[in-house]
């Protein structure tokens, strides 16, 4: 198991899309666990519903050891001004127009938000060591499970190729890595890659399909089930997410010197999954037991008459399966929760923030 090569205590911590899904959870989590400045950046773009993100963003601002900055990283002299003025010594890079589907739709927002934006800050972080300063310690960054496209091997692995994404938001993310590494070859930036798979919970993002089901199912629309019920997600719960987050920060690859003499790139890449794909019909299936027990919906619901099973929509993949052995091997950690136990977490919170089927 690696080390901790960075002490949190007392630093500063930027995250970015801290008002998004995994960006509020890791800075809810760091603000109740660490000695930390946490400041967050966010669009609070209108992609969903921009009343969880303010939901999400309500707990945080009570902190006084959190700042929040409204803006989009695509707008460098944000991103500069926001470096100059608090000097982070981690960043974490989480904001990003994330979605398959939407990708097709909408491309814009996707080379607006993954790459100017993370060239921002790529090259905010270049200069935070200007004049021999000490710099930004380490730049943790998503990726997606969504790189590794037509592979037909699994348990996906790291080591595999990644050079056939099926979608524009797929591109984005292989770009994203490709970029690290360059800039942590080019001017020694430890940068650490994570590819989420399929990431679930409370507060989660409407457009992901656990809650877009909800939402139907509730509203007694038919649900869709793409690929005729024959998909499988490596479905992993916000905890676990943040979990592996917070570990992967607290060490940075290492700065090397190759044999010709010039640094080795500090960059790692790492799959943050929960190495147990799920049949997404065992998943629906699980899903509405758990809504009628939150009385989302009620005992007697015909969720027969509310599934529709339909072909492989353009951008998707039938399975999702993460090798997550050198997570194991370097941090310990492995994400283990139940999809059981998550949905009902989900569910739970579903019923709280929009009412039960007998109201």
């Amino acid at each position: 198991m690696l080390r901790k090569n960075i002490d949190l205590s007392g630093r500063t911590v930027l995250v970015t899309g801290a008002a998004g899904f995994i960006g509020s959870g890791l800075c809810r989590r760091l603000l109740a666990d660490c000695d930390v400045k946490v400041v967050g950046i966010d669009n609070m773009n209108d992609y969903y519903d921009v009343g969880i993100k303010e939901e999400r963003l309500r707990e945080l601002i009570s902190c006084h050891r959190f700042s929040f900055i409204r803006g989009s990283i695509a707008d460098r002299q944000l991103v500069d001004r926001v470096f100059a003025e608090y000097v982070p010594d981690v960043v974490v890079n989480l904001a990003a127009q994330a979605g398959v589907r939407y990708s097709i739709t909408n491309p814009d927002a996707y080379i607006e938000s993954n790459l100017i934006g993370f060239y921002n800050i790529l090259e905010a972080c270049r200069h935070s060591y200007d004049d021999g300063r000490q710099g930004v310690l380490h730049l943790v960054y998503a990726s997606s499970s969504s790189v590794y496209g037509s592979n037909k091997k699994v348990p996906y692995s790291t080591d595999d190729k990644v050079d056939n994404p099926v979608s524009l938001y797929a591109a984005t993310k292989k770009s994203n890595e490709l970029m690290a590494h360059a800039y942590a070859k080019l001017y020694d930036i430890p940068s650490t890659g994570l590819r989420f798979f399929t990431v679930y919970g409370p507060a989660g993002r409407p457009d992901m399909a656990y809650f877009g089901f909800t939402d139907k199912l509730r509203a007694g629309k038919k649900i869709q089930i793409f690929n005729y019920g024959n998909c499988r997600r490596d479905f992993t719960y916000i905890d676990d997410i943040v979990e592996g987050v917070v570990r992967v920060m607290q060490h940075a690859p290492e700065r090397r010197t190759g044999e010709d003499g010039l640094p080795l790139p500090p960059y790692k890449v790492y799959n943050i999954g929960n190495n147990s794909p799920e049949n997404l019909l065992d998943f629906v299936t699980i899903l509405q037991e758990e809504l009628v027990a939150a009385k989302v919906l009620p005992a007697d619901y015909d969720f027969e008459a509310h599934k529709e099973l339909v072909p492989m929509q353009p951008g998707d993949v039938p399975v999702t399966y993460a090798d997550t052995t050198p997570l194991e091997e370097d941090f310990g950690f492995k994400p283990s929760t139940p999809l059981r136990e998550g949905l009902r977490a989900f569910a739970e919170w579903y019923a709280g923030y929009y009412g039960t089927s007998g109201r």
